[in-house]
């Protein structure tokens, strides 16, 4: 008689069960976490040298100092969507 709570002994030469992955989905183009960013997103930076941003998001480099927000086909992070959120609330605030 088997104790109590005891697990079955296992086949040692017996062959796993199969596993089966879950299913992949493109999360496609677009500019929310986990998309591929449709294209490169720029914003610049102050001219005095601090480092601030300024301006709105723009697609192609503005000239002078900018930070990168997103490259073209690569992932949207969420620092990136952080970015990218900031300066539409300073472009609608400034509406």
């Amino acid at each position: 008689m088997a104790a109590r709570g005891s697990k079955p002994e296992q086949d040692k030469d017996a062959t796993p069960a199969a596993t089966v992955r879950t299913q992949e989905y493109d999360a496609g183009v677009g500019w929310d976490i986990g998309q591929r960013a449709p294209e490169d997103a720029f914003r610049s930076l102050d001219s005095a040298g601090t480092g601030g941003v300024t301006g709105p998001v723009v697609h192609t480099h503005p000239g002078g100092y900018a930070r990168q927000i997103a490259v073209k086909g690569q992932t949207i992070t969420a620092g990136a969507r952080r970015e990218l959120d900031a300066a539409e609330a300073e472009q609608d605030g400034e509406a």
